[in-house]
């Protein structure tokens, strides 16, 4: 049945809209029949053609906001946790994440045709527009309209600040455009300050009108308010930390914008941090389900169902990931709240095992413990059939590249499913990333107090048993050299942590301005002699090695097209326009430095 309703709505969005494959706002159909009077009436039919901005969300490579997975083949390129490989946080290597190694290692060039997540999707634009231009039309109160204006407007204002943060500047459109729309098809790029002042005002607008609660039970269904307040804070965050370390005007505008939306959802929202009562399993455990529904900490996530909509996306992961790298691994903290360059806890990396010993319980929740493989069935057998970690080249289990076997989201019983019948969930935003906004908001800001961190970065340690955030904390010698305070080091540093493979550690460098840590080679375990005669005695390992201080690591991209990254910090914190939209349209002229 479920099956059925959905190709009915389908057919009768097809009927409504027929989109083009071309992005371009040239290349569409005529919209005469939208403006028939048999639609736009009531508010069934707002329902009805706000789905279809939801199903064309759905597409998170054209449309890159409620990031979760593609369906069938497609999610083995295209989802939130594929993002990691734009960053220093996992190494993929498989040559179908060429884009994400090529991004990464500063190799990419002008793309022909729109890159991956790049300047495309503008009929999503379109598709709203079309709304905003005939929402008036329905014979419903203002109250009711104003809900899916608001839910049409949080979608808008958060496509163009994704573009605005990978492009700097796009053509602010905020109707339907005809083909005697000069102005706007052969028109300029907007500036950053009046794209971005239009996303705030459509933000302010669904924060202002969209429901607390759509009465679906917090089902994966609709955007409520609170969403809408995390958007807003995620994109004023970006925006105000972009502002302040690109030396652009009015960052505390925004960060101060960031940071009451996410006090307003942590203090009146009906969202908690999850816990189960054990902290060396509950972060892991909030992630490896596949069952969502009432998980308290969780504000909107995509559900999959077989027959309907399916994805791939755990097998395709397990094999394509590549593996945590050394300087995420290293990033974690020891139980005393000390870096391991400066904590008497750390065990070193000399055996494999002692890496976990002593260390924040997130992180053996998220790389493979070589005892905990029968807790996860990782590799799908048995636990004496083989010994982890297991590297590229090896036999049997599952191979990585760094030897940093990642188990944060996996599940055994989706990553050896048969070809697309997966139902894994996708979490796209979680009150978790609120808390992490608001303390690195107020940090950047220059007014965060003890009160603010206990409200925030510390109830994220609650959960996993670690000692609390001080405000005085000292400064990690590593880190010393960023030219940011000492607690505003270990706020990024938790954010790294606990954000791991959700997406966000590439825009997090870029709105840093620290590119220039992308230039840093990704290694993986040490590989040394005697770590080498006890994982690979037969010597079938094809990963090389590299030296660092003197000690031999896997160099994951060594004698790789991608061995010695770059980054351009007069061109790379932005991307560029494909060629095919500048021939369209050359008013809308390249990026600086491309």
């Amino acid at each position: 049945m479920k099956n059925h309703i959905l190709k009915t709505f389908m057919a009768v969005i097809a009927a409504l809209l027929s989109f083009s494959c071309n992005d371009e706002f040239l290349d569409r159909s005529p919209l005469d029949k939208i403006s028939s009077e048999s639609f736009w009436n009531t508010e069934n039919d707002l329902i009805v053609y706000n789905n279809s901005l939801y199903n064309l969300a759905r597409n998170d490579n054209d449309v890159p906001i409620m990031m979760a997975f593609d369906d069938g083949f497609d999610s083995h390129r295209y989802g939130i946790w594929h993002l990691s490989g734009f960053s220093d946080d996992t190494a993929p290597r498989h040559s179908r994440h060429n884009n994400y190694q090529r991004v990464r290692a500063g190799a990419h060039t002008i793309p022909g045709n729109p890159f991956w997540y790049g300047y495309k999707g503008w009929n999503f634009v379109r598709a709203i527009n079309v709304g905003m231009d005939n929402y008036d039309k329905a014979q419903v109160s203002d109250e009711v309209r104003n809900k899916y204006i608001g839910e049409a407007r949080l979608m808008r204002g958060w496509f163009y600040a994704d573009k605005i943060s990978k492009f700097g500047s796009a053509q602010w459109v905020e109707s339907e455009v005809g083909v005697d729309d000069e102005d706007i098809l052969n028109g300029s790029r907007d500036d950053r300050d009046f794209v971005m002042n239009k996303v705030l005002e459509d933000l302010n607008f669904a924060t202002t009108h969209i429901p607390d609660d759509w009465g679906d039970g917090n089902a994966p269904g609709r955007l409520n308010r609170w969403a809408a307040l995390l958007v807003k804070s995620r994109v004023a965050l970006f925006e105000g930390t972009w502002r302040k370390y690109h030396g652009l005007n009015d960052a505390d505008t925004w960060l101060q914008v960031a940071a009451d939306a996410a006090l307003e959802l942590m203090n009146d929202g009906p969202y908690s941090i999850f816990n189960n009562g054990d902290p060396a399993s509950c972060y892991n455990a909030m992630h490896r389900t596949e069952d969502i529904a009432g998980n308290p900490e969780v504000i909107y996530w995509r559900r999959y169902e077989r027959g309907i909509f399916t994805n791939h996306a755990q097998s395709y992961h397990r094999g394509y990931n590549g593996g945590a790298t050394k300087s995420m691994v290293e990033d974690y903290l020891c139980t005393d709240g000390l870096p391991i360059t400066t904590s008497p806890l750390y065990m070193g990396d000399e055996v494999y095992e002692n890496i976990f010993e002593n260390r924040d319980p997130r992180l053996r929740q998220t790389v493979l413990h070589p005892d905990d493989q029968p807790i996860y069935n990782y590799g799908n057998h048995a636990f004496e059939a083989n010994a982890y970690p297991r590297i590229q080249g090896m036999t049997g289990g599952q191979r990585v590249y760094t030897g940093y076997h990642i188990i944060k989201v996996f599940n055994s019983a989706s990553a050896y499913a048969s070809y697309n019948s997966s139902q894994t969930p996708a979490i796209s935003m979680r009150l978790a990333e609120a808390l992490l906004n608001y303390a690195e908001a107020k940090a950047d800001l220059g007014t965060l107090t003890q009160g603010d961190l206990d409200i925030s970065i510390n109830l994220l340690r609650d959960r996993v048993g670690m000692p609390h955030l001080d405000i005085n904390v000292d400064m990690d010698p590593k880190y010393a050299g960023d030219g940011i305070s000492a607690v505003l080091v270990e706020i990024r540093r938790e954010r790294r942590v606990e954000l791991f493979m959700e997406g966000f550690r590439y825009d997090d460098l870029r709105r840093w301005k620290q590119g220039k840590k992308l230039e840093g080679k990704d290694y993986g375990m040490r590989w040394d002699a005697a770590n080498r005669a006890r994982v690979d005695p037969e010597g079938r390992v094809t990963v090389l090695s590299g030296m660092v201080d003197g000690v031999e690591y896997l160099e994951i991209y060594k004698g790789t097209d991608f061995e010695n990254p770059v980054f351009d910090e007069s061109k790379h914190y932005l991307w560029p326009l494909p060629l095919s939209a500048i021939s369209q349209n050359p008013n809308l002229e390249q990026n600086p430095g491309w």
